[in-house]
């Protein structure tokens, strides 16, 4: 015959030696036989799911920065090769001018149209409210 401890308590109770009370309504699990299966949730396809929208939304993201940035250069060398330019005149705002380079390779801004004009045509520029040159 075994014997059993006098203060031994059966597997089924729920016992906590810690605070020394029965703590089974305190869980966040079952604790009895008649209790819910505990299930692990298969997380794998809504984490492939979503990583695969957040890679395209970064992917958008990232593609409108670069062409913003793009922009944004071509914009700088434009106003950088038309205020290097040689100009005898102070430019109105709004009005066309044309971009030229001469036979010695200078550029110029002119006020003739490139049909009227001989020399090498780099583009016709405005120039807007906020004193920035804008390729027409």
């Amino acid at each position: 015959m075994v014997k059993q401890a006098k203060n031994k308590i059966p597997d089924q109770v729920v016992f906590n030696s810690e605070s020394g009370r029965y703590d089974a309504s305190l869980k966040s699990y079952g604790t009895n036989l008649s209790a819910p299966k505990i299930e692990t949730l298969d997380t794998g396809l809504w984490k492939s799911n979503n990583i695969r929208q957040v890679n395209s939304q970064f992917k958008a993201r990232y593609q409108a920065l670069k062409e913003a940035f793009e922009s944004f250069s071509e914009e700088f060398e434009y106003n950088n090769k038309v205020y290097a330019s040689k100009f005898n005149f102070e430019p109105v705002i709004g009005e066309i001018y044309y971009l030229y380079k001469n036979k010695a390779g200078h550029d110029f801004l002119s006020i003739i149209p490139s049909d009227e004009c001989n020399f090498e045509f780099q583009g016709a520029f405005y120039l807007n409210e906020e004193k920035v040159w804008k390729k027409k």
